[in-house]
């Protein structure tokens, strides 16, 4: 993580060169004052949906816990929505228009899972099924995977007359 933080002014610098860059493609296009009415609105529309994402956020993730779920799902999707308002604050158009797409519901969704995806990377699985839930998965029989040096072989189990079960993902318990 740390390695990737040394190009964060690099990143931060062309997101402004593309933003000014969008901008006065729009300036030319349409005019400079309608250019800036544009920017001012969304900015402005950002504000307003900034505080109603988060009350929004705020409500799913209280009512899962109060109904005693697993409440990752509201809390990325809640997340995806703050940033699609905090996007669309920011003064800009190119920044805006990224915020309005993380806000349309399709595109919402496919960004939670990505961030549902990238949080079970990060964490362990037991960490992660207190987040999101147990995940279901396929299981199907096949040749076992070679386990790494030193671990005992276990051999496998076949269940079910060899077809795809479905199950928890659970670690073990370290010692």
């Amino acid at each position: 993580m740390r390695r990737y933080l040394r190009f964060v002014p690099l990143v931060l610098l062309l997101a402004v060169v593309a933003e000014l860059a969008v901008f006065i493609g729009v300036g030319r296009a349409v005019g400079f004052g309608a250019a800036v009415l544009l920017v001012f609105a969304a900015s402005l529309l950002g504000l307003v949906l900034l505080r109603r994402e988060g009350m929004r956020a705020w409500r799913g993730f209280r009512t899962s816990v109060e109904s005693r779920q697993p409440p990752g799902r509201q809390v990325t999707d809640g997340l995806v929505g703050l940033a699609g308002a905090l996007l669309l604050a920011i003064p800009g158009l190119l920044s805006g228009l990224v915020g309005v797409l993380l806000l349309v519901p399709p595109v919402r969704r496919l960004a939670r899972a990505g961030v549902q995806r990238a949080t079970e990377r990060r964490v362990s699985s037991m960490v992660a099924g207190d987040l999101f839930g147990p995940r279901t998965v396929r299981v199907r029989q096949g040749e076992p995977a070679a386990p790494p040096s030193g671990e005992d072989v276990v051999a496998p189990q076949v269940v079910d007359e060899g077809r795809a079960i479905e199950g928890e993902i659970v670690e073990p318990r370290r010692p």
